[in-house]
């Protein structure tokens, strides 16, 4: 199992603290934020994409990443080059990315470097509520022949382990809640 530490509201000083600590792996949801961590800590870290990806910041992720979580288009499989996690929008919210189940044989079939699946279930505040989206995001791996599974954040980890994560990301439990309000 891989711990991913999500950086999304971390500064780039702050990643020293990371290093420190014998962090192995950094994600980071954006592009940009990516190459400025990247060029001050890049040896420190194995380094994964864990943002929407857009087709035009795929070279940024192609040279910097050694996974990226969150394919979920054929504009950005065109452009990609490093293996990469289909990211499947189970919840069927209109503001996560994603590929619907139904989606995910097409795209599989235009990118052969795919790993395996992500998912993002609807936040809540009770783990247990993500286990359907995680079983199921289990399930359509299994159809599709994938062995890597990305489910799993700071407030339900532990029920995607249970149901067969091989990446958690976490970030609200190493550095405390970030996010803007």
């Amino acid at each position: 199992m891989t711990v991913v530490v999500a950086a999304k509201y971390v500064s780039v000083d702050e990643l020293g603290l990371l290093a420190e600590a014998g962090v192995e792996v950094v994600g980071e949801n954006r592009a940009q934020d990516l190459a400025a961590k990247h060029a001050r800590w890049g040896a420190a870290f194995r380094w994964h994409f864990i943002g929407h990806l857009q087709s035009r910041k795929a070279k940024t992720v192609n040279e910097l990443c050694e996974l990226c979580h969150s394919l979920s288009s054929e504009s950005a499989a065109a452009k990609l080059t490093i293996p990469a996690l289909v990211e499947v929008n189970l919840s069927g919210e209109p503001t996560k990315s994603g590929v619907t189940p139904e989606e995910l044989p097409v795209l599989l079939a235009a990118y052969a470097g795919v790993r395996g699946l992500m998912t993002m279930p609807p936040f809540t505040d009770d783990p247990e509520a993500s286990r359907p989206y995680f079983r199921r995001l289990r399930e359509l791996a299994e159809e599709h022949g994938l062995r890597e599974l990305s489910m799993g954040t700071s407030q339900d980890w532990r029920v995607g382990v249970e149901e067969g994560a091989t990446h958690i990301r976490v970030g609200s439990s190493v550095f405390g809640d970030r996010r803007p309000q």
